[in-house]
């Protein structure tokens, strides 16, 4: 298994952008978590080998999950971010075909990257 490496993590100010990207290859299911400082990980989002995206009702809207299979790239445009998006990004893999934002169906994790939103 290749494990993931997250960058484009950053500190940026409440309603600002950040894009986070993934070096990672192809899997069923492929999905960016959140980890807030003193809480556990919780998915953001995330996207299967066919396309199909599954996001929280906190990321729906304001996140976008996506993928480049030519580069073996993921992504995970964040907009409008908020002091509560603050916290440690992850990303994952899982071979799992039904994997959606379940953590405990992913077996391959990046390090992380923090992102830091100030108000």
């Amino acid at each position: 298994q290749v494990q993931p490496v997250e960058s484009g993590g950053g500190s940026v100010q409440t309603g600002g952008s950040l894009r986070l990207s993934c070096a990672t290859s192809t899997y069923a299911y492929q999905g960016w978590f959140h980890q807030a400082p003193g809480k556990e990980r919780e998915g953001v989002a995330a996207i299967n080998s066919r396309g199909s995206t599954s996001y929280t009702d906190s990321s729906k809207g304001r996140f976008t999950i996506s993928q480049d299979k030519t580069m073996n790239t993921l992504y995970l445009q964040m907009n409008n971010l908020k002091p509560e998006d603050t916290g440690m990004y992850y990303c994952a893999t899982s071979s799992i075909e039904w994997a959606g934002l379940r953590s405990s169906l992913y077996t391959s994790w990046g390090q992380g990257t923090q992102v830091t939103v100030s108000s």
